[in-house]
């Protein structure tokens, strides 16, 4: 069963948004924090994209569900290479 078109539409603003999200970080070399805590960190911000999502995805329980589960991973996949660069960046000090 194909994802509601509005479902798939918030999906794309929501990748959108978490996109901009990672690349307005600023990687600062004068206090940076552990790997581990910026995992934690993305990971907290994939939740909070998630909690606001579902209060929009449209469609019956099934539906809605599904579409918060494909946002979740899209978001995860868009959170890889940053986490990757993060990662980079610490070693690099």
């Amino acid at each position: 069963m194909a994802l509601l078109q509005n479902n798939k539409d918030l999906i794309s603003t929501g990748m959108r948004e978490f996109s901009i999200l990672l690349d307005q970080q600023v990687m600062a070399a004068d206090n940076p924090i552990s790997e581990e805590a910026m995992v934690t960190v993305v990971d907290d911000w994939v939740n909070f994209y998630i909690n606001y999502y579902r209060q929009k995805v449209t469609g019956e329980q099934q539906e809605q569900e599904r579409a918060l589960q494909e946002l979740r991973q899209e978001l995860n996949t868009l959170a890889t290479p940053f986490l990757d660069k993060y990662r980079a960046f610490l070693k690099s000090l």
